[in-house]
């Protein structure tokens, strides 16, 4: 049976007692990025605005936000977005007393996780849901987009579990950072990540170079698609979705080496790219990435307003061998549609493969994949028994 999406359920404004309550009320910035001291700050759970004699659900919401009168519409702005003169919503109360009304009843009470997670369990149902969700907006039009960490990536079995999810309809955007896609890059020019070999784990001699000196092949080429296009990398997740032309946005931090030439070292641009595909996303998985899963939890929409006019929820799943990474991020997305799972992060992602991609397609791509490997390691044995493994490229 196909999974069937809750929907919200609206109020009826009809009733009396929403007819009565009144407009909402709103301040004037008076500059860029500041705000008004009665400035109302918003939540992940729906939230209806009353202007004029209208109730207004904002098409997307996001968590620490401010809401903005804008022409006969209220938006969600980040605070740094907001501009001198625009209408910033005041108020403290949510029950409709100041005209904003949060309606968690509208949608199933099951939607809202609020448990912490305990690291004894199989995460049977979790897996069962999360495929049943994943083929539902793969076969519906829906957006699922992954956030992954650098952890993701050492490995040969999760990398190539990835680059078949993505070449089967299960990847629609990605966001990281420059080390998750330096070493899967890395993997798949010099068959190592941070110098460790992918298959073997072993560290490769001079190893420790290598993703330095793809860095600096990388930026030499201008772009990772022109890197790609040059027949540079032979496998991974970036080749994957370069070549398939799905978005990846990478965010930048102050620890990083190089960084490629797509990273966004600037904060607000960053963050900005992010929320546009956020907003485009009906199911967001964040993997081995405390702190760019706690951001995406904060940014991204709770719920998702489709062309019918009709609401669901943004499922939100995260994915860590920590328990405490799951449950702040937890915090942060309060709980809405959020499912936090205790696991080895290979293992999930070899999980989903095995779940959703076809099982044929599967076996043969490993064995091919499984025998390339084994000619590289045969190829590379015999170079470092001529002392020629290093970090030359």
């Amino acid at each position: 049976m196909a999974y069937k999406i809750p929907e919200l359920k609206f109020p009826d404004f009809q009733e009396a007692k929403y007819q009565e309550m009144p407009s909402v009320t709103y301040e004037e910035a008076e500059s860029d990025g500041v705000l008004p001291d009665s400035f109302y700050l918003t939540t992940h759970l729906p939230t209806f605005y009353k202007l004029g004699e209208e109730w207004i659900l904002p098409k997307y919401n996001s968590l620490n936000c401010v809401a903005v009168v804008e022409d006969d519409d209220i938006v969600i702005r980040e605070m740094r977005d907001v501009k001198a003169g625009d209408k910033i919503i005041s108020g403290s109360t949510t029950d409709g007393s100041q005209g904003i009304l949060v309606y968690k009843e509208g949608f199933p009470e099951d939607i809202y996780s609020q448990r912490s997670v305990s690291v004894e369990t199989s995460f049977s149902q979790d897996y069962d849901k999360l495929f049943d969700i994943m083929e539902h907006e793969k076969n519906n039009g829906g957006h699922i987009s992954w956030v992954l960490g650098p952890a993701v990536v050492f490995d040969h079995d999760t990398r190539n579990a990835l680059v078949h999810l993505a070449e089967n309809g299960y990847i629609h955007s990605l966001l990281g950072g420059n080390a998750m896609t330096t070493h899967d890059l890395e993997g798949g020019f010099l068959n190592t990540a941070l110098g460790q070999n992918i298959y073997t784990q072993e560290n490769a001699p001079m190893g420790h170079y290598n993703h330095l000196d793809l860095l600096n092949e990388v930026r030499t080429a201008g772009s990772i698609k022109n890197f790609n296009d040059a027949g540079n990398v032979k496998d991974g997740i970036i080749k994957a979705l370069t070549e398939m032309d799905i978005p990846i946005v990478l965010s930048g931090s102050i620890r990083d080496d190089g960084p490629l030439p797509e990273v966004m070292g600037s904060t607000s641009q960053a963050l900005t790219e992010t929320k546009k595909i956020l907003n485009e996303a009906t199911l967001i998985i964040c993997i081995a990435t405390m702190l760019h899963s706690n951001s995406v939890a904060s940014l991204a929409s709770s719920y998702k307003v489709g062309d019918d006019g009709k609401v669901r929820p943004v499922y939100f799943y995260t994915i860590d061998i920590t328990e405490n990474v799951v449950n702040k991020v937890g915090a942060a997305r309060e709980y809405m549609a959020y499912h936090p799972m205790v696991t080895n992060v290979q293992d999930f992602c070899v999980a989903c493969e095995k779940a959703l991609v076809t099982p044929a397609q599967g076996e043969m791509a490993k064995a091919v994949e499984d025998e390339e490997y084994e000619t590289v390691e045969v190829e590379n044995n015999e170079d470092a028994a001529k002392g020629e493994l290093g970090n030359d490229i």
